[in-house]
């Protein structure tokens, strides 16, 4: 079990009292889903056989990331989206009062699946083309849907940057001083004119698979709408994106203006990782190895 302290676990009444009232059958047995590092999460299954997937957001008064407030909304609203562009993902059954319930996906994580590597080119490809489905829908403004966010990409993303500065700050994370690294590169981010939904967490452990397909993409909780871009942070991560997901996707490479932007957005994450643990309570030598890791990183993409 990954241990943080925005993990809040439900006693079994209440999981079979909210079972009763979205299925109309009892429980008859439940697994908590270990994988996941921020809410808590459920494989309920009911008398009658069906199982259904829920996510518990954190207690009320834990300490979060300006970003992480109310993620479970976004999620909802998220597959909402993903449902009508046609993206396969679960379909949300109930949410409501930090509670989000959907239908079980019967796959398995990309990363824990066995596959040959003719497979694993078959799903990057496919993968790249449900992105730009995904792609296809766009939002009213820039940002995250809870905050911060801004009338252009650029004040947006600077925005969210200032805002993980300003977690670090209140949580007496120490970090090089980055500001003038994204600000020498934050017109590139002018070319972004249309505020496109983007998931920013698609790494292999957030997209199922089964019998050979993409089954369903899962944790939209950290999406925003801004460059699409961004996106190639976590589906090639920490590395360059493949050519069957590039072939998917419908591009054949990126320009040195797109991938300065990548590498801002790397740059942000990096932020993110190094920052989220302290409230979360992360401790320990693979902790250490963990922020090491992002440090180096931060660093080499900012060019510090």
């Amino acid at each position: 079990m990954v241990f943080s302290l925005t993990k809040r676990e439900l006693p079994e009444p209440e999981l079979d009292a909210l079972l009763r009232r979205v299925l109309g059958s009892p429980l008859a047995a439940h697994v908590e889903l270990t994988d996941g590092m921020f809410n808590t999460a459920y494989r309920l299954t009911a008398a009658d056989g069906r199982e259904v997937v829920l996510k518990v957001a954190p207690p009320p008064g834990v300490p979060l990331l300006t970003y992480e407030r109310d993620l479970m909304r976004t999620e909802a609203l998220v597959f909402g989206l993903m449902a009508d562009r046609g993206v396969p993902a679960p379909r949300v059954l109930l949410h409501e009062d930090g509670l989000l319930v959907m239908t079980a996906l019967r796959g398995t994580p990309w990363h824990a699946a066995e596959l040959s590597d003719a497979e694993r080119a078959a799903l990057r490809r496919e993968l790249g083309g449900i992105v730009r489905r995904l792609h296809g829908v766009t939002g009213d403004s820039f940002g995250y849907v809870q905050g911060p966010g801004g009338a252009t990409w650029r004040e947006a993303f600077g925005n969210m940057v200032a805002a993980v500065l300003a977690d670090a700050d209140r949580f007496g994370v120490e970090l090089p001083d980055v500001r003038p690294a994204f600000a020498a590169r934050a017109h590139l981010l002018d070319e972004v004119t249309s505020p496109v939904l983007v998931h920013f967490d698609l790494w292999e452990g957030n997209v199922f698979v089964a019998d050979g397909r993409v089954e369903g993409i899962i944790d939209p909780e950290r999406a925003f709408f801004g460059d699409p871009l961004a996106e190639v942070v976590c589906v090639a991560l920490f590395t360059e994106p493949d050519e069957d997901y590039l072939a998917g996707y419908g591009v054949a490479g990126f320009t040195p203006a797109e991938r300065a932007r990548i590498a801002l957005y790397r740059a942000y994450l990096c932020l993110v990782m190094i920052v989220e643990g302290v409230p979360r309570g992360y401790t320990g030598e693979e902790r250490e190895a963990h922020v090491a890791f992002f440090r180096a990183k931060l660093a080499e993409y900012l060019e510090l």
